[in-house]
């Protein structure tokens, strides 16, 4: 075999495969990049598809598991908004609204409609169209915590916002905000998106103690929600990003900065038109009153106080009528505080209060101070003041029911009744008079020799019987007016004076309904019981009329017949005058909350200004009528002549000799006095009548000093 025949490795092929490789290691070099490119961004799709699926997994682990500790959605409702108690006066206008909202509900349909886009507009543009969750929203505000490294924009929709107000507590942790998510869905699928637009603006907070957009309206603005403003309505959503914070009652400028861009949104969203936005630009930031100002509000707390008694637990939105008249009402109120504002450096006074209640027992006005919304305490129906000389009436009443009549006399001297010397005021005495001069001048001594006659257990009887409630120590001071008493209890006491005789039952509160029109409450008390008869109702008035005619009360004089009497208790420390036409009864007081004296001021003074001008006012266009009862004094009236008898400061008559009569009078009880005594009778009552010889011979008293002090 020829050599060149053999097989055998050629040398030259290494060499080629080893020069192959060589060249095809470059080329290898070249072409890596491409394929490490495309592989990079293939795996970087890979892992993420992979991310995503088990981010899927665990997104709907978490979801099950916080699912999975929520109720059944078999069990979830709507819970019930919290009663709203919507309080009017006679004529149908709102009074206040009280309850945990402070607002009634109102219907989408009913409010204004640029309320529900300025919310939208500013808090979700996509409500109409996410399902209850928006995932875009959600983006966008994980992306800005990103990039500004917090949370400038929220992601929750308004679904989701009602959803935490009605279920979940504020946390803020991945459990709750998973919830939150679950029930918006649910939301989404049991009601409409006009529904749940309509439960989140009559439930949402809007600072200042408001609940719902009715009573942010009230609250804000003194109107309706139905009635609120493009400018009124962007700063109402503007308040839904911080309510505290934002509020106008606090800061203004930031509630009118943040209104600002409530208006540029629903511009951006074409919602409102370019006139419409430089319309609402100009106008100026609301800036919130006080909350809660007005006088009318001590009504309303008047009217919860009473509100439980009469319907028991509140559980759904109801109205109650009142009997309260918001034009009298507001009369009242800047009368008040007008007397106040002029007069209360110089005469030393803080406080007022006054009462107004018609001839049915309805109060048709009742202001409880100065100010509410600095002070919420009702010193008409609660503040017990010494009534002084507004007190004798009762006294007066007494006698007469035993047998005085206004012409009986009795002597205005210097007393001493035990330890006790009752002073006439700046210490000025007119000796003998007839018990009507007495009670127009409003003379001490003869009003303690009243009490000392009947017994202080009559005067409280007689008190207690015309709707006094508090409690009356039995003593004779009580005839100046020392037991405390209220305002109201006060002012109805003299109804019946007004009325004929009948204590009709006070009341605020005329009816009780369901929105939905349903009674719950009705007053229907009639008149109420008798407790004077005409003849004495006669006698008081013709003595009580003389107080605003020549006596104390001169400056409460009007067109119409009036009575009433002035009251000052020691040093001016309470001022009062209750007085009364045909129509209308009404007491007024003046004082300082902490029992400070006031300088020299009387019932004739304030109270009897505050008392005209309410009274003149209320009475307009009210046909004239005259007070109920009459009386006649009649000829055989012994001590009607002493009347026309000239008086003088410093002349003290001695006392008149008590009349005999043929007939056997009846006993009449004597205080103090154990032994007999000469009786005499008027010719009206035929009843015996003990003389008025206070400043008399002394007679001899066998009872004790305590006995005498307390009246037994």
């Amino acid at each position: 075999m020829r050599e060149e025949d053999r097989v055998v490795p050629s040398r030259k092929a290494p060499a080629k495969r080893k020069s192959s490789k060589a060249r095809s290691t470059p080329r290898g070099r070249a072409r890596k990049p491409r394929r490490g490119m495309f592989g990079i961004v293939g795996r970087l799709v890979y892992w993420c598809f992979v991310l995503a699926i088990w981010g899927g997994i665990a997104a709907a682990g978490i979801v099950v598991y916080y699912g999975a500790k929520m109720p059944s959605a078999t069990t979830w409702a709507i819970p019930d908004r919290s009663p709203n108690i919507k309080i009017v006066g006679v004529d149908g206008k709102l009074i206040a609204n009280r309850g945990m909202t402070g607002g009634e509900a109102v219907g989408l349909h009913e409010m204004s409609p640029y309320i529900p886009q300025a919310v939208i507009a500013i808090e979700d543009k996509r409500f109409y169209s996410h399902f209850g969750f928006d995932p875009i929203g959600l983006a966008r505000a994980v992306s800005t915590r990103f990039l500004h490294g917090r949370f400038t924009q929220g992601g929750s929709t308004l679904t989701q916002q009602l959803a935490k107000n009605l279920f979940l507590k504020p946390d803020r942790t991945l459990e709750r905000k998973v919830q939150e998510v679950l029930l918006a869905m649910w939301l989404e699928q049991k009601h409409t998106k006009d529904q749940i637009l309509e439960m989140y603006l009559n439930r949402v907070f809007f600072g200042s103690g408001s609940y719902g957009v009715e009573a942010a309206s009230r609250r804000y603005f003194g109107k309706s929600a139905r009635d609120v403003t493009l400018a009124e309505a962007a700063l109402l959503a503007g308040l839904l990003k911080a309510p505290s914070r934002l509020s106008p009652a606090r800061d203004p400028k930031a509630a009118g900065d943040r209104a600002q861009l409530v208006l540029a949104a629903m511009r951006d969203q074409d919602m409102i038109g370019q006139k419409e936005l430089t319309t609402a630009m100009s106008a100026p930031a609301t800036r919130a009153a006080s909350f809660w100002t007005g006088s009318e509000n001590y009504v309303a707390d008047r009217v919860m106080a009473e509100l439980p008694d009469l319907i028991g637990e509140v559980r759904s939105d109801i109205i109650v009528d009142t009997t309260v008249d918001l034009t009298l009402q507001e009369l009242a109120e800047k009368s008040i505080r007008r007397l106040i504002d002029e007069n209360g450096k110089k005469l030393n006074v803080s406080q007022g209060a006054l009462v107004s209640i018609d001839n049915s027992g309805a109060v048709r006005a009742m202001v409880g101070g100065y100010d509410y919304s600095t002070s919420q305490f009702d010193r008409a129906s609660e503040a017990r003041r010494q009534p002084g000389s507004a007190f004798k009436p009762f006294v007066y009443m007494a006698a007469v029911e035993q047998g005085r009549t206004p012409d009986s006399v009795r002597n205005d001297a210097p007393i001493k009744i035990g330890k006790w010397t009752p002073e006439n005021y700046q210490g000025k005495y007119f000796g003998r008079v007839t018990l009507k001069t007495a009670l127009a001048k409003s003379l001490n001594s003869v009003a303690a020799q009243l009490a000392m006659e009947v017994g202080p257990n009559a005067v409280v009887e007689a008190a207690h019987r015309m709707g006094i409630e508090s409690e009356l120590q039995p003593n004779v001071s009580i005839s100046l007016g020392t037991s405390e008493v209220t305002p109201l209890e006060l002012t109805a006491a003299y109804v019946p004076f007004a009325n004929g005789g009948y204590r009709p039952e006070v009341h605020i509160i005329r009816r009780v309904t369901t929105t939905d029109g349903k009674v719950l409450y009705e007053n229907t008390s009639g008149g109420g019981p008798r407790v004077i008869s005409p003849e004495v109702v006669g006698m008081m008035n013709a003595m009580m009329t003389g107080a605003v005619e020549e006596g104390t009360a001169r400056k409460a004089a009007f067109a119409w017949p009036a009575a009433g009497k002035t009251g000052t208790s020691q040093n001016s420390r309470d001022a009062w005058f209750v007085g009364y036409t045909a129509n209308l009864t009404t007491g007024v007081w003046f004082g300082n909350d902490d029992g400070k004296p006031m300088k020299k001021v009387t019932g004739g003074a304030l109270p009897a200004l505050a008392w005209h001008e309410f009274m003149v006012a209320a009475h307009e266009g009210v046909p004239v009528a005259a007070l109920p009862g009459s009386w006649t004094p009649r000829p055989e009236t012994p001590e009607v002549a002493v009347e026309s008898q000239p008086l003088d400061d410093n002349s003290f008559p001695a006392a008149p000799q008590p009349i005999q009569r043929q007939q056997q009078p009846r006993p009449v009880e004597q205080v103090g006095d154990a032994g007999t005594q000469e009786q005499s009778s008027t010719a009206s009552i035929r009843r015996p009548v003990p003389p008025g010889d206070v400043g008399g011979p002394t007679q001899r008293r066998e009872t004790s000093i305590l006995d005498v002090l307390l009246g037994n």
